[in-house]
């Protein structure tokens, strides 16, 4: 499992602190300590969205996993948890299963695997790379016969704007086959002040995971990033309908990265947006799935945490 080229690495940073406003993709937060930290936060009070989606994954978990599916992929399995959860809780003799994973995180796919070879006759292909090269090499190397269920859940799907979205969740159909499934997790819109908390949590949890991306840029790439010179933020944009996260500037400052071959100045106030989470009215789940290419089975909806969990069928 080869880790992502460093090239690649730096040639986006490169690329992403050249714009205006400046930024960096969210897929390289996920580091090793950023894994970590992620982890934690999912475990604060105030992001509900993990123990929603767990309500809903332990209530159905029978209607999920039904028998048919032998193979499984799933996108960002992170401690392997939730694929846990639903081979624990499905009751049927479901026979072998073949657990395809797919992660930047070599710490969070090595987590999964101990988490699943828990569970009897499992075998498990991991995939250490990007969700879109992973979905290639899992087309060509998919093995088990009958249905495949694909799984992408919490709110990875937020973080794509509406065209990488709709671009994505055409990738994953032309991965699968017909009437192969997709288990989609979607975080709902909620009230203003309960987002942000989620985002920007009194323990400063997601503050350090936020500023971890600035500390990784340093230690990967011989940047001097000063993170005493940031402060995390989280804006909710309505007119969006996505939270963001911003690193502000505090005062002006020269960077450098001398391994993406880049220099610049950050004026006061500043800011590199560093992810963005994109948040749904139920409606927008059905249409985003049609279009697609698959059609939505079941739609489930915890009204606790606000979140929904679509059981989706390629078409």
């Amino acid at each position: 499992m080869p880790s992502a080229p460093a090239p690649e690495f730096a040639a986006d940073v490169r690329h992403y602190l050249m714009q205006h406003p400046r930024q960096l993709p969210s897929r390289y937060l996920y580091d090793d300590l950023g894994s970590a930290l992620f982890e934690a936060i999912c475990r604060l009070p105030w992001y509900p969205l993990t123990r929603a989606e767990q309500r809903l994954l332990e209530a159905h978990a029978g209607t999920i996993l039904d028998g048919r599916a032998r193979t499984i992929l799933e996108l960002g399995p992170g401690s392997g948890d939730k694929l846990s959860t639903l081979i624990a809780r499905a009751r049927f003799d479901r026979g072998p299963l073949e657990l395809h994973l797919v992660d930047v995180s070599a710490s969070a796919l090595a987590q999964a695997e101990r988490t699943l070879e828990e569970h009897r006759d499992v075998r498990i292909v991991p995939y250490r790379t990007t969700y879109e090269i992973g979905l290639e090499e899992f087309r060509r190397e998919r093995t088990g016969a009958g249905p495949c269920l694909a799984m992408f859940l919490g709110s990875n799907i937020g973080n794509f704007d509406p065209g990488g979205r709709d671009l994505f969740l055409g990738r994953v159909r032309s991965a699968l086959h017909r009437d192969d499934g997709l288990l989609l997790g979607v975080d709902l819109v909620k009230p203003e002040g309960n987002l942000l908390l989620a985002y920007d949590d009194p323990l400063g949890v997601t503050a350090a995971f936020d500023l971890n991306l600035l500390s990784r840029v340093n230690r990967e790439l011989d940047g001097n990033f000063d993170l005493d010179a940031f402060e995390h933020r989280s804006i909710w944009n309505a007119a969006a309908s996505r939270v963001e996260m911003h690193l502000r500037s505090r005062w002006r400052q020269r960077v450098s990265v001398r391994g993406a071959d880049i220099a610049f100045v950050l004026e006061p106030g500043e800011t590199i947006w560093t992810e963005s989470s994109y948040k749904y009215r139920v409606p927008e789940i059905g249409s985003m799935l049609q279009l697609a290419g698959f059609s939505v089975r079941e739609l489930w909806i915890d009204p606790i945490g606000r979140f929904a969990l679509a059981l989706a069928v390629a078409s």
